[in-house]
Parts: C-alpha cells; structure tokens; sequence
C-alpha cells in the first residue's frame, strides 16, 4: 500500500457511497509531481539556477539559432504574465545569461538572447536534468513508460483542449 491507498481507505470508510478510482490516479499523478519536482529543481540548483530561470533559458535554447524571441513569445510559451516574465528576464540579465536586443525588424521592439554564458549554462543542466529524469522513471520499463506517455498524452491533449476557447 502506498499513501494514497491509506487515503483512500480512509474516505472509502467515510463516503462508501463515492467513487475514488479517479481520485486515487489523480492523488498518485499528483504526489509523484510533488515529489520528483523536488528532486528535479534539486538539479537546477546546482546549476546556480531557479526552475523558472531553467525554463526561460531551456525555451531560448531549444528556439534554434540564433537563440532569442519577444518577451511576449517567451511569456505565451511559458503561460506567464508578460510582468512576471520582465522580472525573469531581469535576473537572467544580471547574471550575464541573456540580453537585450533591438529587433531589426522593428526598433522599437526587444528581443530576449541567449548569451554564451547562458547556452553553456542551460547546456549542463538540462544534460543532469535529462539524465535525473531518466532516474527518475526506471522502475518503470521502457514498454511501461512508452505505455504511461501514451495515456498521459491523450489525458493531457483531453485537458487542454477543455482550456481552449470555443470558436
């Protein structure tokens, strides 16, 4: 028994007229979140970097050359307010990990680039976090993870498309 299990039981004994099969996988998705974030942002920390700050530099990175976007496109691709996205972006700024650029195309707009001390950084943490997340999941098969990402992504695809706008 695991301690949803326990939870379980003990709201079976105090709602029997309840179904909790949903709330068991969703308690267990929930919990195994909490607890692996933790050891994941542990990784990030090592690297002198916060999970936020990973994120904006990992989506930078993986843009492709020559490593920038808006402000606004940072923000939309990490379901951020654009002011929370300012700050991020300040602190990165201070550590010499991004910059600030005119955009060409438009003077009067900011694009945000990766700096080669931010690509060399988002490098090495995200080999270790790839590699922790691998840890992470090897009680797992690889036929049971390929199984889990299958469920998780037709969760998931179900989910988001419940936060769409109707058109």
């Amino acid at each position: 028994m695991d301690h949803v299990d326990v939870m379980l039981d003990q709201w079976s004994r105090e709602r029997p007229d309840l179904d909790l099969a949903a709330v068991g996988t969703v308690g267990r998705l929930g919990r195994f979140a909490l607890l692996a974030g933790r050891v994941v942002e542990e990784v990030f920390k090592q690297h002198g970097l916060q999970r936020g700050e990973f994120d904006v530099l990992a989506t930078l990175r993986r843009s492709g050359a020559p490593y920038e976007l808006m402000p606004s496109e940072l923000a939309a691709l990490l379901l951020m307010s654009r002011a929370g996205m300012t700050s991020r972006i300040d602190r990165l700024e201070s550590a010499g990990l991004v910059e600030r650029r005119t955009d060409p195309a438009d003077r009067r707009s900011v694009r945000i680039a990766l700096t080669a001390a931010g690509r060399a950084l988002v490098d090495a943490a995200f080999t270790d976090h790839a590699a922790n997340e691998t840890a992470l999941l090897s009680a797992l098969s690889e036929e049971e993870r390929a199984t889990l990402d299958g469920l998780l992504r037709k969760l998931l695809a179900d989910v988001e498309g419940a936060e769409s706008p109707a058109p």
